[in-house]
């Protein structure tokens, strides 16, 4: 199964369209958002034109409030730290890299995904890939984001 990995769109709506469309040519259908998807309009937007599963975790900028996430059937909050199984893999993530070590307290995470810092990022850490998908806003870097195959990693 293939799953995509996004973070700190930023209000970008025009990526985030691109951004889905691959998704839906891909027929990718989960979602891990690292956070910083920013306004209610973005978040709105997202859930309704991604048919999956969204797996998302707060960011530092976000201003949409908590309780509208009940409102969409197809987000799964993890708050500051989130765990999401997937193929039966556990797939960790946060949004600021100060947290990766909190996530990986849980011994079976696979991999974990994070944000903030808006550089794509792939390194492994004690036998765990850490991945920045980098920023899908375009913020300081261009638009990115990632793709994890959970058959192949």
């Amino acid at each position: 199964m293939k799953v995509a990995a996004i973070a700190d769109i930023h209000d970008n709506l025009v990526n985030l369209e691109k951004c889905l469309d691959s998704c839906r040519q891909e027929k990718i259908e989960n979602l891990i958002c690292c956070g910083d998807i920013t306004n209610s309009e973005t978040l709105g937007y997202m859930s309704d034109n991604f048919p999956g599963k969204i797996m998302l975790v707060k960011g530092n900028m976000e201003l949409y409030g908590e309780q509208e996430l009940t409102s969409y059937g197809n987000i799964y909050y993890g708050e500051r730290v989130g765990y999401f199984e997937i193929d039966d893999k556990i797939a960790g993530a946060c949004h600021e890299p100060f947290l990766i070590d909190k996530v990986m307290e849980r011994k079976d995470c696979h991999i974990v995904f994070y944000g903030h810092t808006h550089q794509p990022w792939e390194e492994t850490r004690n036998g765990v890939k850490v991945v920045n998908p980098g920023t899908l806003g375009g913020v300081f870097y261009r638009p990115t984001f990632a793709v994890w195959d959970t058959e192949t990693d």
